[in-house]
């Protein structure tokens, strides 16, 4: 079936070009981003279960902007009333005006920045989904999340507890300018299955995730992850520490995916280059990595939580190929950092909500395949380790310092896994020097879309990542 588009949105089409029109006499440049996005989230253990319908992206509202002698504004409205649009227009008016009035009086230094260009575009999009987050039987599906966590406990050693998440959004967006006129629908879930255990006052924990651009559907993989979730909190439960130090390692996806994110993320995001705050910006058409580095970012590359037909600007998704064959082609741009670097938008600006403003982010950012199997990774190895699993990740885009928080680690000796686990793993480096070291790279790939992603420590968006596995040399501790 398809996602339908949100019939509150098309109840505003009519009301809302009237307003684009009145704000076409007196200003330059005008759009309007309407959204309309519902879902829920669950979240269940032995101790509590918690019903919501909120997730990250749910929200209702409606945000303006315009351009008038080089100076760009907005607003954003929670309620507005198609009836009565004529005192919606004089209160968004005299909103504007005190903007305009503030930066007089304060005699406050203004950017000016050129026209945003507004190419005619017509678009309506309804996805593919099987089922819809706001008509799924809540009771059905909570009562078989409870049954998989009381599984959990009933199948593992040493459970403390066994954590089930499922979230699922079901989004309407609507952009208006004077030349564009898109719409689209879309459905993304995502879930996580937890497990936590105990020994010798030892507490860990070990988890996998599960995220797609599809409806709550996706939930029925849980059961398939159970099994691993629980083998591998044991083997946490019997890791030892890893002795800091340069090795050979082979990342899987999830790990590719974190590298992907904190290496080549924030530091090609070109609102970054405007502000002078990203090393990115020296070394384009300069190469970062070896020859088996190729990787692809934006909504079109991938299929996931990040995957959308238009961004928050109006602009349309894209698939921009960042690195190719280890040089640094171009980065990310939403479309008002593109007019004042005098480039084109890459369908990356995107908002946390319609009351943030929008900024360049990361949507899906995947290394490509390569030719290797994993088998003749392992064995080319005289000692090292296989990483799997990904808690965090940190990048300093000034500098392009990269440090992962990695879940654990599997001893490789001449050529063959040990058995022995590390955990947890701290890698550390600078982005060309990992990257450069790239020495193999997988057929296979995958990308992970559970959780998100913030602009510092704000502007929470939805984001992906993945890839193949890779063969590098890194510092761990």
């Amino acid at each position: 079936m398809k996602a339908p588009f949100s019939s509150y949105l098309n109840d505003l089409i009519e009301p809302l070009k009237w307003v684009r029109d009145a704000l076409l006499k007196e200003y330059e440049y005008v759009s309007l981003l309407a959204s309309d996005s519902v879902g829920f989230a669950l979240r269940i253990s032995q101790r509590a279960k918690s019903v919501s319908n909120q997730t990250m992206t749910t929200e209702r509202g409606i945000v303006v902007r315009v351009m008038k002698d080089g100076l760009y504004s907005e607003y954003a409205w929670n309620a507005f009333d198609p009836n009565k649009k004529e005192e919606s227009l004089e209160a968004l008016k005299r909103a504007l005006e005190a903007q305009y009035a503030v930066l007089q009086s304060t005699q406050t230094k203004v950017y000016p920045t050129p026209t945003i260009p507004d190419e005619p575009c017509e678009l309506f999009v309804e996805m593919e989904t099987e089922q819809l987050p706001e008509t799924t039987d809540m009771s059905k599906l909570i009562d078989k999340l409870v049954k998989l966590s009381d599984e959990g406990m009933e199948k593992g050693k040493n459970m403390l507890d066994c954590n089930v998440v499922a979230q699922s959004t079901h989004v309407s967006k609507l952009f208006l300018s004077k030349n564009r006129y898109l719409r689209q629908s879309y459905v993304y879930s995502e879930g996580m299955l937890a497990a936590m255990a105990a020994r010798d006052g030892r507490n860990e924990m070990s988890h996998e995730s599960l995220s797609g651009r599809c409806g709550p559907e996706l939930f029925d993989e849980f059961e398939s992850h159970l099994d691993s979730v629980l083998n591998t909190v044991l083997e946490v439960l019997d890791s030892t520490r890893i002795e800091p130090g340069e090795y050979e390692i082979i990342t899987s996806p999830e790990v590719t995916g974190l590298i992907a994110h904190e290496a080549f993320g924030h530091g090609v995001e070109m609102d970054m280059f405007v502000k002078e705050r990203a090393l990115g910006k020296e070394y384009i058409n300069c190469r970062v990595g070896s020859d088996l580095v190729t990787m692809h970012e934006g909504a079109l590359c991938a299929t996931d939580v990040a995957s959308y037909a238009f961004d928050d600007e109006g602009t349309l998704a894209g698939d921009v190929i960042e690195i190719e064959n280890g040089i640094l082609k171009t980065g990310i741009c939403d479309a008002l950092s593109a007019v004042r670097l005098g480039t084109k938008p890459t369908g990356n600006g995107k908002r946390q909500n319609y009351a943030h403003k929008v900024y360049t982010r990361m949507t899906n950012t995947v290394f490509d395949s390569g030719e290797a199997s994993v088998e003749e990774m392992i064995q080319s190895i005289e000692y090292g380790y296989l990483l799997r699993g990904m808690r965090s990740g940190m990048e300093d885009p000034k500098h392009w310092g990269i440090q992962c928080i990695i879940d654990r680690g599997y001893e490789i000796k001449d050529g063959k896994l040990t058995g022995k686990v590390v955990a947890p793993i701290i890698m550390t480096g600078y982005v060309p020097d990992l990257l450069g070291s790239i020495s193999m790279v997988s057929k296979d790939r995958e990308t992970f879309g559970s959780g998100g992603c913030g602009k510092g420590y704000k502007e929470w968006v939805k984001v992906s990542d993945g890839g193949p596995y890779l063969k590098a040399k890194a510092r761990l501790g």
